[in-house]
């Protein structure tokens, strides 16, 4: 369904250590209404799932998707790069139909 790289599961990683996050807490990868484009994606990392969540594991990272998130998340990558322009969490997602020039927000 969701695919992090090596790389973003190293961040992730480094982030939840760096922040002392429990053996429950995980990766919760949602897409939210906004952008310019229709919808945006979100990242953050809680301590434990909701009731009604998929969970996901890869690389040791614990993915906490919601059943309206998981719909649009099908076959989506997810990287972390560091480019001249900066770094961050990147996404590849080969159901968006379109998105936004600054590339934070997608349609569908």
């Amino acid at each position: 369904m969701l695919i992090l790289t090596t790389t973003a599961v190293g961040k992730v990683q480094d982030f939840m250590s760096e922040h002392g996050a429990s053996t429950e807490a995980g990766l919760r990868v949602a897409v939210l209404p906004g952008g310019c484009s229709g919808f945006q994606y979100g990242l953050n990392i809680e301590d434990r799932p909701e009731t009604d969540d998929e969970i996901l594991e890869q690389g040791g990272v614990k993915i906490f998707v919601d059943p309206f998130s998981a719909q649009y998340l099908d076959g989506v990558e997810i990287d972390y790069v560091t480019s001249m322009m900066g770094s961050g969490f990147s996404f590849r997602n080969p159901n968006s139909s379109g998105g936004c020039g600054c590339g934070s927000s997608f349609t569908v």
